[in-house]
């Protein structure tokens, strides 16, 4: 006999998973695959949209065909900042550009000359001015330098929701994927910004619907209820508000690790914007204060050159123990690592500098709130070393690391299922405590 399970996408920058939950949510099959990125016009990396839309479609009919399962539901949880533009034919009518691209300064310049200054755009958007990673100004640069290209625009969907197109044949837009650092949505007002329409960029963006819509499909025969997709940071905290009460908050890690306090509802202020904090939406529509590191990115960098200095193979890093008051002096992202007597020493440092910054930029979502302990999910949970010193830095709190990796595939699981159970069998988790 089958079994019934939940199929999810989830699609991170570097790997991009396909994932089978049964009806107690145990993740039961698992594929990932990193793809090679491909060059836009302008020669910059992005992502090969081509080649993860036929991996989706593949690895999905094998699924679909593999008699072990029965795919009751599914859904999709990806990276944001990130739109698929689609023509009248449903064809891609530009690449998907890589939200690292370099925005140029002088469509910056006028944009904030046109709208109002960045100050003023950033409070009422809750979004720091990020360029490329506001995804709303991606359509503007094309609207400016790329007219050829824009006039072909039907609809811009962001990649959770093109994702779910290819199963759906439907268009949607999700406030999760709107309301990640997009600058597209106006906090305050509950609505699109203003620019938004006065650059008549509504037109493209299509009908909002919620986060837990689902759209029943037929695959090869088989009656599958479809989800719209969610942004995965938003989805990361699905199962956390789920099944905790008590005040929270969420470190996200990954490529980025992102502090996401969903009981903070202060507005944003200046100074918090200057130092990355934005505001996502929960799946239900709320505001979420959060701030980033982009420590994920600086780890992996970093590592690579303790690795080429030491001589030692790249994920060397995994087999270090912590070393409780290993004494550490100041690592800087371009420092001599002749320094160090040894990879060990060298990589304490490392980390005990990402902590250092993760305990600012927490910080910020954590100030004057109720919160009593700190989730830690994602790659990060699993390094002994940075949970150790994550304990440290937080000595007021309880710091636990959750073995819920796949914490953005479950909330995409959990949030289109019709009845959903309320279970901690998914978390395992670990107290750290300072030493």
């Amino acid at each position: 006999m089958s079994i019934p399970v939940t199929a999810i996408f989830d699609i991170g920058k570097t790997n991009k998973k396909f994932l089978l939950f049964n009806e107690g949510y145990e993740v039961v099959f698992e594929k990932s695959v990193a793809l090679p990125e491909m060059l836009d016009e302008d020669g910059d990396p992005c992502e090969d949209i081509n080649a993860l839309t036929n991996w989706i479609k593949t690895t999905f009919e094998e699924a679909v065909k593999d008699h072990e399962f029965t795919i009751k539901y599914l859904n999709f949880s990806s990276y944001g900042a990130s739109f698929v533009h689609l023509d009248n034919t449903g064809n891609l009518a530009a690449p998907l550009y890589n939200y690292l691209k370099k925005f140029p300064e002088s469509v910056h310049q006028k944009f904030y000359f046109t709208y109002g200054n960045e100050h003023e755009i950033a409070l009422a958007t809750a979004s720091p001015v990020l360029g490329n990673l506001n995804s709303g100004l991606q359509l503007y640069l094309l609207k400016q330098k790329k007219p050829d290209i824009f006039k072909k625009i039907k609809v811009s969907l962001h990649l959770p929701q093109y994702i779910s197109y290819l199963f759906t044949g439907h268009f949607f837009s999700d406030i999760t994927s709107i309301g990640s650092h997009t600058q597209l949505w106006d906090f305050r007002k509950q609505n699109y910004h203003t620019w938004v329409q006065k650059e008549n960029l509504i037109e493209l963006l299509p009908p909002i619907a919620p986060s837990n819509s689902v759209v029943d499909i037929s695959f090869l025969g088989n009656k599958i209820k479809c989800g719209i997709g969610l942004h995965d940071s938003s989805a990361a905290l699905i199962p956390y508000l789920k099944n905790f009460a008590e005040p929270f908050m969420l470190l996200s890690t990954g490529t980025w690790c992102i502090s996401l306090n969903p009981f903070n509802h202060s507005p944003l202020t200046i100074k918090e914007l200057e130092q990355d904090c934005l505001c996502y939406f929960s799946f239900e529509g709320k505001p979420v204060k959060a701030s980033r590191l982009f420590s994920g990115h600086e780890h992996e960098l970093q590592t690579k050159r303790l690795a080429s200095h030491f001589n030692k193979v790249e994920n060397y890093f995994n087999t270090v123990p912590y070393i409780p008051n290993q004494p550490t002096h100041d690592f800087q992202p371009d420092s001599n690592l002749s320094g160090y007597k040894n990879y060990e020493e060298a990589y304490h440092a490392l980390v005990d500098s990402l902590i250092k910054k993760q305990v600012i930029s927490s910080g910020l979502v954590l100030k004057n709130q109720p919160v009593k302990c700190i989730f830690v999910d994602g790659g990060f949970s699993k390094n002994n070393i940075f949970m150790n010193l994550m304990a440290k830095g937080f000595p007021s709190l309880q710091v636990y690391s959750t073995a819920l990796a796949q914490a953005s595939a479950l909330g995409a699981a959990l949030v289109i299922n019709e009845h959903p159970k309320k279970s901690t069998n998914y978390f395992s988790m670990h107290q750290y405590k300072s030493q």
